[in-house]
């Protein structure tokens, strides 16, 4: 059974650092397209960033210069290295996999859900 697993929420203050780890099992997370969304209640989810099966890797304008994606093949693990943290980055945090090696942006393409960890920035 495919399954992923977020840890490292947390509260932190504003200008803080955080990092999330997102733990794959029953499939090899190097061979896909992997992501981080997030999510407000009543917004829809947002993608954060992703990274493909080579290791390339993009960003949403609001966190590019301050998050970073990663991923240990070895260990089938993901993880988000949040700095700078700011008020507006509060969300609950998804890691997300889908069925092919290339990102292809928007949460629709994305099959596989963990099932969220809690940020909260205060100011």
């Amino acid at each position: 059974q495919v399954q992923l697993v977020e840890s490292g929420g947390g509260s932190v203050q504003a200008g803080g650092s955080l990092r999330l780890s997102c733990a794959a099992s029953g499939y090899t997370a190097s061979t896909y397209c992997m992501a981080w969304f997030r999510q407000v209640p009543g917004k829809e989810r947002e993608e954060v960033a992703y990274i493909d099966w080579r290791g390339i890797t993009s960003y949403a304008g609001s966190v590019k210069g301050r998050f970073t994606i990663s991923k240990d093949n070895a260990k089938n693990l993901l993880y988000l290295q949040m700095n700078s943290l700011k008020p507006e980055d509060t969300a609950m945090y998804y890691c997300a996999a889908n069925s092919g090696g290339y990102c292809y942006r928007g949460p629709a393409n994305f099959v596989v859900w963990g099932q969220g960890a809690q940020v909260t920035v205060s100011s």
